[in-house]
């Protein structure tokens, strides 16, 4: 299941002292959350009175078994911080990897959950064999977690991945004790919620460099290396990533059959999934709450941690049954 000794397995692709470096809520209704940080990178001004926005600097990371994973066509890397506490399975963006979790890694750790975390085929150190066989998403998640022992476990998909957190639990509702799904679109297919996303979508924000689609304009302002270390994971996730096929189309039909308790979670400058479109999927859940951070891009988890982490750690709790 991969090396558990104090020092990381020279074999595997990525050490643990590698990994990751350099890098209110309201029933039914939505909550804008604010939130700071003490730290700020030299030579950068530090913002004003008023400002929610800190630079934040990455934490160090708590031990973590690193290991290769085999599915059919494909090898996973993951790591896990182990424990007894309730799992939590992290699901990277398109533009990230198991790699993107620097700032919720330790902070979930310390709060007693045992944090699980995975490149999907093709993207950071998990080699595709065999591109023609890409299975669905939610086929390598589930047999990952059943090789590493998981029973009922938090989901959390972030962006694209996303899609397979909700995919999963369409799919497998009884092993998850709560859905989080932050800055996603959802690919809901009704013809009202695809105009509105389109809208949103235009080819100038597809022609703007990844940091700038990626990142909010308050963050790239205060923290350049915060961009810096997110655009070093983006890299490193390489070129090959492989976008899966998911196992059920989205419709608001099939939504509002979903069961699991679900945190909709969204930064207010996300130039994708603003919070008119968190406001009309959340309209569709059954058990859903919903969170907008301040001064925030599409990458909610990476530049507010310090309103995404506690955030998810009121929610676990509140779903730990």
């Amino acid at each position: 299941m991969g090396n558990a000794e104090a020092d990381p397995d020279p074999s595997l692709p990525m050490s643990r002292r590698t990994l990751l470096r350099g890098t209110g809520l309201a029933l039914g209704g939505t909550a804008l959350a604010n939130g700071t940080a003490d730290a700020h990178p030299p030579g950068v001004p530090v913002p004003g009175p008023g400002s929610p926005v800190r630079p934040i600097p990455v934490p160090g990371q708590v031990p973590a078994t690193e290991g290769l994973f085999e599915v059919p066509g494909a090898r996973l890397w993951y790591w896990d911080t182990g424990g007894p506490g309730q799992p939590v399975v992290l699901l990277h963006a398109l533009s990230g990897s198991g790699e993107s979790w620097p700032y919720q890694q330790p902070y979930l750790a310390r709060a007693g959950y045992r944090v699980i975390g995975y490149s999907r085929r093709g993207y950071a150190h998990s080699p595709v064999r065999d591109p023609d066989d890409p299975r669905t998403g939610i086929e390598d998640l589930h047999d990952l977690v059943d090789f590493l022992g998981v029973g009922k476990f938090h989901v959390v998909g972030v962006a694209g991945g996303g899609w397979y957190a909700m995919d999963y639990a369409l799919n497998h509702p009884d092993r998850l004790r709560s859905l989080v799904i932050g800055a996603c679109v959802l690919q809901v297919q009704e013809r009202d919620y695809q105009d509105m996303v389109g809208r949103l979508r235009s080819p100038e924000v597809d022609a703007l460099p990844v940091h700038f689609r990626e990142l909010g304009p308050s963050y790239r302002a205060i923290d350049p290396e915060g961009v810096a270390g997110w655009l070093d994971i983006h890299h490193r996730a390489g070129p090959d990533g492989i976008v899966q096929p998911r196992a059920t189309t989205l419709s608001w039909a099939v939504i509002e059959r979903l069961t699991v308790p679900t945190l909709l979670l969204w930064g207010d400058g996300d130039p994708f999934t603003a919070p008119p479109v968190q406001r009309l999927l959340a309209g569709h859940f059954r058990r859903v709450r919903t969170v907008v951070a301040n001064e925030c891009g599409h990458n909610v988890h990476w530049e507010r941690s310090d309103v995404f982490n506690p955030v998810l750690r009121n929610f676990f709790r509140a779903n730990r049954h």
